[in-house]
């Protein structure tokens, strides 16, 4: 919002308005704000045709409700995520397997050569 202003402020601006403007400029200053309004209004509406107009067709075809940053939820990513029915990395995994029994039998082979789950974790002296 432009102004943070409830309702009871914005009640003592409008009789404070009123009590300065006086009831023989108010119709005038009525009028004027009326006018404005229109004013901007027709500037918007026309800035709105030429953005349309410039972008074309392609302007049609976008959705706006997915860039809506409000959409966002941080909670609902994650979980859409996890809930995926995707492609796995390893192939289809079979309904009851954990996921020790999805680790390729080369890196199974490689942790037994570095003396096993218990053991000291490989080193590789090119590595550092």
């Amino acid at each position: 919002m432009l102004f943070d202003i409830n309702g009871g402020e914005f009640l003592i601006i409008v009789v404070l308005a009123l009590v300065l403007i006086g009831p023989e400029r108010l119709p005038q200053y009525a009028a004027q704000l009326a006018r404005l309004v229109k004013r901007v209004k027709s500037f918007a509406a026309d800035a709105k045709d030429k953005v349309s107009d410039e972008l074309g067709p392609e302007l049609a075809d976008v959705d706006w409700t997915k860039l809506d940053p409000r959409q966002y939820d941080p909670r609902r990513i994650v979980r859409d995520a996890l809930l995926d029915d995707g492609p796995l990395l390893g192939g289809a995994r079979p309904a009851g397997a954990t996921a020790v029994a999805a680790v390729p039998a080369a890196a199974a082979a490689a942790g037994s050569a570095a003396g096993g789950p218990g053991g000291p974790a490989p080193f590789d002296p090119e590595a550092t």
